[in-house]
């Protein structure tokens, strides 16, 4: 035949015959539950029409029994998800049989029957069940096509998580101080030595807890809570009732620019800090594998990536809500940040490295992540202009396109006005004027 047949795609088994194969094969017990009723999909929790879903954050001290504790949580929680992972793709692999959320649930109830695997029962089944829905989805997000195929979790590599829905947690309020009080964990009996940096709002349960622990070996709670954002007042231009509009251009010489020529300092914290990560990662590579020195060293390292972490993220929270309360209309480029740190090949590779690391030290993507849910809370408007629009090239007063240029160029004449324009403050300017267009359209 002149021309191949396409391969069609596997069909996946169904009906009585699926129920089979995860009863017989894949050990997934039947619902017993509710067996008459039809089986229908969780809703996740919804908020509150006039409230908005708010995260809290705090360091914690755990006792040696609650470090203990937490630590086997973790392992559990490790555990279960990759143990999930390997049962929905061989199910699929090897049966093309499809194994959802609820199915993976049933098989925790198997697995912690089991002599082998009793140790689950050490642990809030609460959680182990958070663990499955979080690969739940990390797979929806991978069939929309917003990430890659989940992969197992290896302890040291991913992060130690735990997550408590409201009956993995009992929450008692303190009346002497409003929006602090006892959080006493599932499985525990000693309630949590917080350090309440500050109140979560009066009367409010938390509606989720996310127990971490980071590298260094600090313990932090998060506490979503669902409270009322009162917007805050519009910003107008001075002598009009025109709402006050920004561009904001973000950048590697300064961290922010914006289109009346403020700038922001980029803090370059990777390039301040790298000759003690240097001198570190040294001393690391001569301890032996496996010694109690080489942790040591390591957890330096890791408290030192702490460090930059906290730094970066306070700045940014601070330059971010300084943009939110100060203009009405933020508009900003949709940046494809994986695009601009590919991997760099060929001649020039270090040069390209070295800008990777300043695009990751500048932590582009999270400054427009926060920009977003501030603008949501305090009643401002977010333009988000296309990635293809050429900011840097045009010229801002006539509107004539420049040649392309180099990242090292800072300043360009235009060839049809003559004006002198700072590069960053250019491309502000432009979409700041393509911002109010479409958001007049």
């Amino acid at each position: 035949m002149g021309e191949t047949a396409e391969k069609q795609k596997p069909q996946a088994v169904e009906g009585e015959e699926a129920q089979r194969i995860k009863r017989e094969v894949l050990g997934i017990g039947d619902r017993r539950k509710h067996r008459a009723r039809k089986a229908t999909p969780l809703k996740p929790h919804a908020k509150a029409s006039d409230t908005q879903h708010r995260l809290y954050r705090f360091r914690f001290y755990p006792t040696k029994e609650q470090a203990g504790q937490l630590e086997r949580t973790f392992g559990a929680c490790r555990w279960v998800y990759n143990e999930g992972l390997a049962l929905r793709s061989g199910a699929w692999e090897r049966h093309r049989v499809n194994v959802g959320f609820a199915e993976t649930c049933r098989a925790l109830t198997g697995w912690k029957r089991k002599e082998e695997t009793a140790w689950l029962r050490e642990v809030s089944s609460t959680v182990l069940q958070q663990s499955l829905r979080h690969l739940d989805r990390a797979y929806g997000r991978f069939f929309k096509g917003e990430s890659r195929y989940p992969r197992p979790k290896k302890k040291g590599r991913s992060r130690d998580t735990a997550t408590y829905v409201r009956t993995g947690f009992k929450w008692v309020e303190d009346p002497e101080r409003p929006g602090t009080g006892l959080i006493t964990l599932a499985k525990q009996s000693e309630p949590l030595n917080v350090r309440w940096s500050r109140a979560l709002p009066a009367g409010v349960v938390p509606v989720r807890l996310s127990v971490t622990r980071d590298r260094a070996g600090r313990y932090f709670v998060s506490m979503l809570v669902e409270e009322p954002i009162a917007p805050l007042p519009t910003v107008f231009v001075s002598g009009s009732r025109e709402p006050k509009a920004v561009g904001i251009d973000v950048g590697l010489a300064s961290l922010v620019i914006l289109d009346d020529g403020t700038k922001f300092d980029h803090p370059r914290l990777l390039k301040r800090y790298a000759e003690k990560l240097a001198r570190l990662q040294r001393e690391l590579h001569r301890k032996v594998r496996g010694s109690k020195n080489r942790q040591k060293v390591r957890e330096k390292i890791a408290r030192l990536y702490a460090l930059i972490s906290d730094v970066r993220r306070d700045m940014l929270n601070r330059v971010t809500t300084r943009l939110v309360r100060e203009n009405q209309v933020l508009v900003v480029e949709d940046l494809s940040v994986a695009t601009l740190v590919r991997s760099a090949r060929g001649k020039g590779r270090r040069r390209k490295a070295k800008l990777n690391q300043a695009i990751f030290d500048a932590s582009w993507g999270e400054l427009l992540r926060q920009l977003r849910y501030k603008c949501e809370w305090y009643g401002r408007t977010l333009v988000v202009v296309g990635r293809f629009f050429p900011s840097t090239r045009r010229c801002s007063a006539c509107h004539v396109m420049g040649p392309r240029m180099d990242v090292s160029v800072r300043r360009w004449t235009c060839a049809g006005c003559g004006a002198l324009h700072d590069r960053d403050v250019n491309a502000a300017v432009n979409l700041r004027d393509e911002g109010l267009r479409l958001l007049a359209a």
